[in-house]
């Protein structure tokens, strides 16, 4: 286990957004920037939590939006337990820096353990920081995705650090071009489709971005990183807690340009019995392809062994084959109903093996197949009863 990181004094800094762009675009002019304290304050249109607590939020204003726009914060004041974090994946062109970087926030009955974070996971040397804030340092932009903690911003097309602590200090800012959003109706309003409106999930899934283009510099340890022209992608999870147990991948490096997948099965607690819900996105050739639990698509197959795991989905005349090999990792904190407790295992140095086929008469077409590098990679919890789960159902599958 990683050593919990004293954090608790990040350089002194804040300011509005005017100031933050007008100190960016000098960092890329020079290449370099500098941390500068800043006077403490809240840019307008942003809203911390207790303002939320005192005069009401946007999401008992109007819930339907929230939902129609699952990037938003979407916690309200009724919340007693509350978890939501927002995952930005950056690799530079050269594929040499590849790092996560997690906001969020965690509210929990016991007021001493609510704070905000922002985890970060150096996806190279599988090193990883935990920077805890006061809850108040959360503040959050109505009616958009916007949030602010401490000195540090996040939205769909920007992202700005300034964080310092004794092995690591990072400052910078990153912008986003040529999102890749996961489309939206009314019915399925993001990736979880009609699963979206259901209000007991336990934990809800958001997609931002699927594959989008990085410009900006990160200062790390006094070094001056270039991401301009390197890919990102970004994505977010809120709700109660994590699933009992999950396996997670995403990859946008391919041999084949502007690709990107996503896929991910859990254990989905339900009414009267839990069950297996898995969702699976490739964006090929200006087209999504979606397997999912709610389009109708079957696992078929999973294998999970100690360097790989091969799973296979049909749905009507698709057929996917996935094959993950293992990296090593990191360790990074998980919401449960206990706290910010739940260590989990993230590589961002697995590869993924991608086959989509089509049933064409009596021959199957290819549409595509291709490896995938620098795969983020989760697996985590109760895995063994995931597996159980699985040849349970397929085995009541082939006797009916």
């Amino acid at each position: 286990m990683r050593p919990e990181p004293d954090c608790s004094s990040p350089l002194q800094a804040a300011g509005n957004l005017r100031s933050v762009k007008k100190k960016t675009f000098e960092f890329a002019r020079l290449s370099r920037v500098k941390a500068r304290d800043r006077p403490r304050g809240k840019p307008r249109g942003m809203r911390s939590l207790s303002d939320s607590i005192q005069i009401g939020s946007t999401s008992v204003i109007n819930p339907f939006k929230k939902k129609f726009n699952p990037a938003w914060y979407q916690g309200t004041k009724k919340d007693s337990r509350h978890f939501e974090g927002w995952y930005f994946k950056i690799i530079d062109q050269n594929q040499h820096h590849l790092y996560a970087v997690i906001p969020g926030i965690f509210i929990d009955k016991n007021k001493t353990d609510s704070h905000a974070f922002i985890q970060i996971l150096n996806g190279s040397n599988n090193n990883t920081h935990y920077f805890r804030f006061p809850i108040e340092d959360f503040q959050s932009k109505d009616n958009d995705f916007h949030i602010q903690i401490h000195s540090n911003s996040f939205s769909s097309k920007t992202l700005y650090l300034d964080l310092s602590h004794a092995s690591l200090k990072i400052n910078g800012e990153l912008n986003f071009e040529n999102l890749i959003p996961w489309p939206k109706t009314f019915v399925s309003p993001g990736i979880m489709g009609w699963y979206t409106w259901v209000p007991f999930m336990e934990c809800f899934h958001g997609m931002i971005s699927l594959n989008h283009t990085i410009q900006g510099y990160l200062n790390i340890n006094g070094r001056d990183i270039d991401f301009s022209n390197g890919k990102g992608y970004t994505e977010k999870d809120w709700g109660k807690s994590f699933p009992e147990a999950w396996i997670w991948f995403q990859s946008n490096h391919f041999h084949a340009e502007n690709v990107s997948c996503t896929g991910s099965i859990a254990i989905i607690p339900w009414i009267h019995k839990p069950f297996l819900g898995f969702i699976f996105g490739l964006w090929h050739q200006n087209k999504l392809y979606r397997l999912t639990t709610y389009t109708g698509a079957k696992l078929i197959h999973l294998e999970i062994e100690d360097s790989k795991i091969q799973s296979t989905f049909e749905q009507k005349d698709l057929t996917l084959e996935i094959i993950i090999h293992r990296s090593d990792g990191g360790f990074l904190e998980a919401p449960t109903i206990n706290g910010m407790t739940h260590p989990i295992y993230e590589s961002m140095q697995s590869t993924v093996e991608i086959k989509l086929s089509k049933k064409s008469m009596n021959q199957n077409e290819i549409i595509f197949m291709d490896t995938g590098r620098h795969a983020g990679f989760e697996i985590s919890g109760n895995v063994k009863r995931l597996i159980e789960m699985h040849h349970s159902f397929k085995s009541s599958r082939c006797h009916r």
